[in-house]
């Protein structure tokens, strides 16, 4: 099997089989992303030469593939008629294949619209990766994200309307302090609008080669801190209001979360402010007080935490 530049998946595909579909990504203008900065240039592999890929793996792997990747950045952009003819063969040679999954951007998808996007259901694609990233149209501007809010909304529409299960990625603290509120509020409500079926956590972390660390080491973005990642988050769930699982199943963030909305809503803003309670547990001279050395009730450690503060004022 032959590969081209960075081959990034998400973890949720860390047992698929990854077979190469395009090189690059087509829009490789995120200030945050430094995946595809220094190349290949975008394009797509001939099915010829994937399809020979795919006939390579089923020799080492025979019936045993359960799910299929197809990287890189946007496979979604690929011709209709190429992806699906993919999709058919790997369902044709890995007869236990259950799942067929790809990255797709917003605006590729919006722009294949319900048809094509029920093509390539029929053909076998069940699971579309999309980075959402935020639904403030200010920061989708800030970052080059090249679409906007609408577009987003529009686009996770037509995944679930077709018929695919839909993994929407949003990225904690991509609207700097100034924006943070903002950011998590608009979007808990795209997200809201979207009702996609996982909602995937990312905390920003500054990458080399992007612009965007080039702005905060000219100081013209702020980073939020670990709490206010957490603040972020809070809002960001208490303003969800879908069925969904939601989870941050990424190193990148500060807090294992994990759960289904809205079953689980209130556990999990439970367990972000008892996160967030640690502040005082770190930076308090009360650090060996008796509240800290088991766990208690959340709001029997609220009145506690409260109480002591209360002394020390």
């Amino acid at each position: 099997m032959r590969y081209e530049g960075p081959i990034y998946r998400p973890p949720s595909e860390a047992d698929s089989l990854l077979i190469q579909a395009t090189v690059g990504c087509p829009h490789n203008k995120c200030i945050f992303c430094m995946v595809y900065k220094k190349g290949p240039l975008y394009r797509v592999r001939p099915v010829k030469e994937i399809c020979e890929d795919i006939d390579e793996a089923y020799t080492l792997y025979g019936g045993k593939v359960k799910s299929l990747f197809f990287p890189a950045g946007n496979s979604i952009a690929m011709p209709t008629r190429d992806l699906a003819a993919i999709c058919r063969y790997s369902k044709e040679k890995f007869r236990s294949l259950e799942r067929i999954t790809v990255y797709g951007s917003s605006q590729y998808i919006a722009e294949k619209g319900l048809a094509d996007m029920v093509t390539l259901r029929d053909a076998g694609l069940s699971r579309i990766h999309v980075g959402l990233e935020s639904g403030d149209d200010d920061t989708l501007k800030r970052v080059k994200k090249g679409t906007i809010a609408s577009e987003q909304i529009e686009a996770g529409k037509i995944v679930r309307a077709a018929g695919m299960q839909l993994s929407e990625y949003v990225v904690l603290g991509l609207g700097g302090v100034e924006g943070s509120g903002k950011h998590a509020v608009k979007t808990a409500e795209a997200l809201t609008e979207i009702e996609p079926d996982f909602v995937r956590l990312r905390t920003l972390v500054p990458k080399i080669n992007t612009l965007l660390l080039h702005q905060i080491k000219k100081g013209r973005f702020r980073l939020l801190s670990p709490h206010q990642v957490l603040q972020e988050t809070r809002l960001l769930i208490e303003n969800l209001h879908c069925r969904t699982i939601l989870t941050s199943d990424h190193y990148t963030n500060y807090l294992d979360l994990s759960g289904n909305l809205p079953k689980d809503k209130n556990r999990l803003l439970d367990e972000i402010d008892r996160a967030l309670l640690v502040r005082f547990f770190l930076y308090s001279s009360h650090w060996l007080h008796p509240c800290f050395s088991k766990p208690l009730p959340l709001p029997r450690l609220k009145e506690e935490v409260a109480r002591l503060l209360g002394e020390e004022g």
